[in-house]
């Protein structure tokens, strides 16, 4: 009598590596030339896009643009000027003048329960 073996799920599967429609297994190899050749291209299309970047951002600043822009970039200038002035010494001198002149309802409150 002949043994009736149980075949298990994954005999039955196809094994090797997967088949796609279309593809013949011929490998196709690129030239050298050709990638030079794609490369130049690609940063000539760079350059003519940040030509066009360039004149896109002039064209669309407005009079009011321009003139916000010149304003705060003074008063940048300002503000750096001031800060330059004084020391960091100077500045915490400063600033205790003007925690001594606050009143005492700024202080902060004693938490303490036991005294």
């Amino acid at each position: 009598m002949g043994v009736i073996r149980k075949m298990s799920e994954y005999e039955e599967c196809a094994r090797g590596a997967l088949k796609i429609k279309g593809d013949s297994g011929i490998k196709k190899r690129k030239k050298k030339n050709d990638k030079k050749k794609l490369l130049e291209q690609v940063s000539k299309v760079a350059e003519v896009k940040k030509e066009e970047k360039s004149q896109v951002n002039e064209v669309k600043r407005t009079k009011a643009e321009l003139a916000f822009q010149k304003m705060q970039e003074k008063m940048q200038k300002e503000r750096i000027k001031q800060k330059a002035a004084m020391t960091h010494k100077q500045r915490v001198e400063e600033f205790n003048r003007h925690l001594d002149g606050l009143t005492e309802h700024f202080d902060i409150p004693k938490v303490s329960w036991t005294k």
